[in-house]
């Protein structure tokens, strides 16, 4: 009996043994794993995996109303940055098409005109989903719409827009466009409108209203009450500080980057993004390259108008730089020097092409790095990702729809893990919206 006991004693002792062994081999593969890094194909095929895998959601991207017509449509491969061959291309998969009004006169006329233009865009939108390409493309309005759409393997349309302006004097349009399909709204743009301050007017310190009009306070409050997400790019500072305190649901910021990074007014700075984190919104980083980083988009710039400038001059064009000589074109003239503008360019680029010491483009490296300031800032729950395409986003690297993927790619080789990757592409943008339905509900239940 003793000796029976005795070898079970040693086989168990010769089991723990073998066990000890193979979690000590097992312990040092890890390690020697763990040490060595993941080459560039491994990277890509782990950044293809999760891109493929999550929902890549971008909050701005403008429209042209030309764009939404039966013979030419976003069904097509257009010279635009966002349409449905690019949106395939690139694995993008959300796109929220805005609604944008650029500021006029605070008159009835001009309020006229801004709701006409704005309903141009809401019909734009509406008539690409359900009668250009309905099997291609459908408009969501929830998050739940976001992922059944998602799972029907079509892409998905969600509409913002950019300035309050069209609301004009009339707040029941707020409920109007939330009916159309509106889903989050700045209040101002480029100067101030009836309803807010905008950024622009740190460049000569002139308030109009010293942050949000009484209107404007009233539209807070109306947007609260159906879950329209409030948008703080573009106003000043003041309003959005106005904005977060009145709100009752968290805001979002749809389009801008990190002010410490790169000290622009349509950037917010630390404070700002204290105030986003306490009210539990999120800050869509914007890859719009002055935005990124001006020191070193100046100095390509600086050097590239330039060359454009002498070919221009060569071809006998006359040259445009600033956006106010632009709008002071007539409609006709306009189309004339974009077509002029991407003869000169293509020249241009060809010739930059072969100049080795000519200044570096911003790129999706810089456009990261706002990412993970604001991640460090703010936590990782508050940030989210944005191009401002065919409004003149895009940075080298992700220059359109087509090249979305460049984004996740540099995301992972950062070391973002697939569930982070999912909050900033999608996950925390519509948490915010999930959160601003929950608010509406209960003040309509309360009313």
């Amino acid at each position: 009996m003793k000796n029976n006991k005795t070898a079970q004693a040693f086989k168990s002792i010769s089991i723990f043994k073998l066990v000890f062994l193979c979690i000590v081999l097992l312990s040092v593969s890890c390690k020697e794993q763990e040490a060595k890094p993941m080459s560039e194909e491994d990277l890509i095929a782990k950044a293809k995996d999760i891109h493929e895998r999550v929902i890549t959601l971008d909050t701005h991207c403008d429209i042209n109303v030309n764009n939404f017509t039966d013979s030419i449509n976003y069904t097509q491969e257009l010279d635009n940055q966002v349409n449905l061959p690019k949106m395939k291309k690139g694995g993008l998969d959300v796109a929220w098409f805005i609604v944008y009004t650029g500021q006029d006169t605070l008159t009835d006329e001009g309020y006229a005109k801004a709701y006409e233009n704005a309903m141009s865009k809401f019909n734009a939108i509406h008539k690409l989903t359900k009668e250009i390409a309905p099997d291609q493309i459908g408009l969501a309005v929830t998050s739940d719409d976001v992922r059944r759409i998602d799972a029907e393997g079509k892409k998905v349309a969600m509409i913002g827009i950019e300035n309050g302006y069209p609301i004009g004097t009339d707040i029941g349009r707020v409920k109007e466009f939330y009916d159309l399909g509106a889903r989050y709204m700045s209040l101002a743009h480029n100067g101030h409108s009836q309803l807010s301050d905008s950024n622009t007017g740190e460049r000569d310190d002139v308030w109009l209203h010293n942050g949000l009009s009484d209107l404007g306070k009233q539209v807070i409050a109306e947007m609260n009450k159906y879950g329209i997400m409030i948008d703080i790019s573009h106003p000043s500072k003041e309003a959005i500080k106005q904005m977060i305190e009145l709100s009752k649901a968290p805001v979002i910021a749809s389009h801008s980057s990190a002010r410490a990074l790169c000290d622009h007014s349509r950037n917010l700075d630390d404070e700002q993004l204290g105030w986003v984190k306490e009210n539990g919104g999120v800050v869509q980083t914007v890859a719009f390259t002055s935005y990124v980083n001006k020191e070193k988009n100046d100095a390509r710039n600086e050097k590239s108008r330039e060359i454009q400038m002498q070919v221009a001059d060569s071809m006998g064009i006359k040259w445009i730089t600033s956006r106010a000589d632009f709008g002071k074109l007539t409609e006709e003239e306009q189309k004339v020097f974009m077509e002029n503008r991407s003869k000169v360019m293509e020249i241009v680029d060809a010739k930059v092409e072969k100049m080795p010491d000519f200044p570096g483009k911003v790129d999706v490296a810089d456009f990261v790095d706002h990412i993970d300031y604001l991640v460090e800032k703010m936590g990782l729950e508050h940030v989210g990702i944005s191009s401002d395409f065919d409004g003149g986003g895009g940075v080298e690297g992700w220059n359109d729809a087509s090249e979305t993927f460049n984004v996740t790619l540099e995301l992972v080789k950062r070391g973002y893990t697939e569930e982070q990757i999912e909050k900033l592409w999608s996950g925390n943008l519509l948490r915010v919206l999930d959160e601003c339905e929950k608010v509406a509900q209960e003040i309509q239940a309360g009313a």
